[in-house]
């Protein structure tokens, strides 16, 4: 099954990535991560950074899955507020996972900027909007739910906004310490780094089905087979993969542009990243090279678009967003793409050891955080190995409660 349809733009930024060989034969090892996009790296990553022997196998190329349709924010705020999060799952759990998701947004910008190779990663701050004058009130609880849990937070009326950036809105919150960064060179680098530290990587190598063998597992491959006492599924957006029963996702689809460099973006203040209250809801940030990417108009369907109208359609609607709220700008069309992403009903990720398969752990950052959530993912799934206990592990374990909505 694809999992998006147009022209992806972050692959022409390293037309030749470093190859790694397929794997054929036998190889015993304490890990194996099934997955080479964002999530399966920075799981492997994570855990050849402590010491723990790790094989990490994709089925094609690493990073061509929808890390190539990533659009590279990184930012701490969820889908879900803290302030409905609060709601959801008591206060005490919500502000932990939100504190955790600051922790892991501040740890990979670390990473990005110790890595050798450049991976277009700046920090960012992020103008959180309100989509209509009546969310000014939900928005103003979730600025004081942010600020009553000690995140870094300022309050914008209207007239501050439109100060600094050419449209109006009624209310903004700002929030520190995000950022942004170009995944797909992010993946490779982290790739590229991880090998040195002992992770073994294997391309083309396809999972085909994993068997218990006693204290541990057999994973068998399109060329050959891995002894491991632990199965990490960094599956992306084709849960199936994974198997088990506790992963309840919801699949859809969401568009994105981006547009010809601009020759100047001095509307756009510190180019922070731009978000909004409405659901779904779009975003906006900028590169290094002067170009806008906007995406959004999430739909409740799984398979992207086959047709280059129908692309063209939604892509046409996302530029006159871009042009409503920049009028000033003349951006065009160079890449764009329609691409499968998914979420949980309870907006957190699926991340744990399967309670029906011990040895075997979700990595399944699924929702808008889904870098964020991979990180977080690493962490929890290393400390289980390592017999570490993670605070943060029972708020989105696989068997938690949550309804299948």
């Amino acid at each position: 099954m694809s999992l998006h349809f147009g022209s992806l733009f972050w692959p022409n930024s390293y037309r030749e990535p470093v190859n790694y060989p397929e794997l054929s034969g036998r190889l015993s090892k304490s890990v194996v991560v099934i997955g080479g996009g964002v999530s399966g790296i920075i799981c492997g990553f994570e855990l050849s950074s402590s010491g723990i022997d790790t094989v990490l196998i994709e089925q094609q190329r690493i990073g061509t899955g929808s890390t190539s349709a990533n659009t590279g924010l990184l930012q701490y705020s969820n889908d879900k507020m803290l302030s409905e999060l609060i709601r959801t799952i008591g206060e005490t759990d919500a502000a932990l996972f939100y504190r955790a998701c600051k922790h892991a947004s501040e740890k990979l910008c670390d990473i990005a900027e110790s890595l050798p190779r450049g991976t277009e990663f700046k920090r960012r701050s992020s103008l959180y909007y309100a989509s209509s004058p009546r969310d000014k009130a939900t928005l103003r609880k979730e600025y004081n739910t942010l600020v009553k849990h000690g995140f870094a937070a300022d309050w914008w009326e209207e007239e501050q906004i439109a100060e600094h950036f050419s449209f109006r809105r009624s209310a903004a919150i700002v929030t520190r310490g995000d950022a942004e960064v170009n995944p797909y060179l992010f993946v490779h680098a982290m790739a590229e780094e991880a090998v040195k530290r002992g992770l073994e990587i294997y391309e083309g190598t396809k999972m085909l089905r994993v068997e218990p063998n006693g204290d541990g597992y057999t994973i068998f491959t399109s060329a050959g087979r891995i002894e491991a006492e632990h199965v990490v599924y960094a599956v992306g957006y084709t849960p199936e993969a994974a198997g088990g029963r506790w992963p309840k996702t919801k699949l859809h689809r969401s568009y994105a542009i981006v547009t010809d460099p601009l020759p100047s973006l001095a509307e756009w203040h510190e180019r922070f990243l731009l978000w909004e209250t409405a659901r779904p809801y779009l975003y906006l940030r900028t590169t290094n090279d002067n170009r806008i990417i906007i995406g959004g108009l999430d739909e409740n369907l799984r398979q992207p678009v086959s047709s280059k109208q129908e692309l063209r359609a939604h892509s046409m609607r996302l530029l006159a967003e871009l042009r409503r709220l920049f009028p000033a700008y003349s951006p065009e069309i160079r890449y764009e793409w329609n691409a499968t992403f998914g979420e949980s009903a309870d907006g957190l990720p699926w991340i744990g050891e399967d309670p029906d398969r011990p040895g075997q752990h979700y990595c399944l950052g699924y929702g808008g955080n889904g870098t964020i959530y991979s990180c977080l993912a690493a962490e929890i799934i290393r400390d289980r190995i390592l017999g570490i206990p993670n605070a943060v592990a029972p708020i989105v374990k696989p068997d938690r409660a949550v309804a299948a909505e």
